[in-house]
């Protein structure tokens, strides 16, 4: 790194000024912002620039969209026949990383397939990568993954166990980090769904918890976490449990003693095997 590099007027070094974005992207800071203010008044008065003018469609040829209904059909159709035609965990990840209907691989680092032993019995379904998990390329690594790992820990179960049984397999709903984080839209869960069944299928966990609004919308048709959770429905064939996610809890401690009731209900239908 060449040249002088000041913050807030003090000159700083390459390691140090590497620290301190490392620190600001801990602290959720995702998007570069001037240290000048803008007048955003002034800004709002400046003559917009012309737009471009689109050359005419040539005639009897119909223009596409990406965003039509039948091209979003066309790509879920597409989805789900590669879905099904992956006869292992390995080759859907392949058809699933080599899928090109999800915008969101355009910007992303990495893909984001599983963590976790695939013979586990309890599957955990995620919403997306974030982005220290863009970063790693597995899910839930990040502090929300760290808690998780606490949480599980504290019934036995864990994603390095070999034990089927004291085991955790992790996926996301969504294998591409959306950017800053935001929510999947309806389009992407749709086109993402198909790989989620068939990753499950192939897995064949005994259940599965859907951790957060995202899993609940993409297996159930329904939000609304904090009346879900607690409640074991059926999901992708088998019994599955809605869950607040860590993050949630990071940001709400005092929701954990929920979150602590649900894992002793995972703990007890494991025990008496009754999944």
């Amino acid at each position: 790194m060449d040249g002088d590099l000041t913050y807030q007027g003090i000159e700083l070094d390459a390691a140090t000024a590497l620290a301190l974005l490392e620190w600001q992207t801990e602290m959720g800071a995702d998007e570069p912002i001037s240290d000048n203010c803008l007048d955003r008044f002034e800004l709002a008065a400046r003559p917009k620039p012309p737009v471009p003018q689109m050359p005419a469609q040539p005639s009897g040829t119909p223009a596409l969209s990406v965003d039509s209904p039948d091209d979003s059909s066309k790509l879920i159709a597409e989805a789900e026949r590669l879905a099904a035609s992956a006869d292992s965990l390995a080759a859907l990840a392949s058809v699933q990383e080599n899928f090109d209907g999800l915008e969101l691989k355009k910007g992303a680092r990495n893909f984001c397939f599983c963590d976790g032993n695939p013979t586990a019995r309890v599957l955990i379904l995620g919403e997306a990568p974030g982005d220290q998990e863009d970063r790693e390329g597995r899910p839930f690594v990040g502090r929300a993954g760290q808690l998780l790992d606490r949480m599980f820990g504290a019934i036995g179960l864990a994603r390095d166990a070999v034990d089927a049984e004291k085991a955790l397999y992790i996926i996301n709903v969504l294998t591409w980090r959306p950017p800053g984080n935001r929510d999947p839209s309806p389009e992407e869960i749709a086109l993402s769904l198909p790989f989620v069944r068939r990753h499950i299928e192939l897995a064949s966990p005994d259940l599965v918890v859907l951790m957060g609004n995202i899993p609940c919308q993409t297996a159930l048709g329904r939000r609304g976490i904090l009346r879900l959770r607690g409640q074991w429905v059926q999901a992708f064939d088998r019994p599955a449990l809605p869950m607040t996610h860590p993050a949630y809890l990071l940001r709400n401690p005092a929701a954990k003693r929920d979150a602590w009731a649900d894992l002793l209900s995972i703990a007890a239908r494991l025990e008496a095997g009754s999944v």
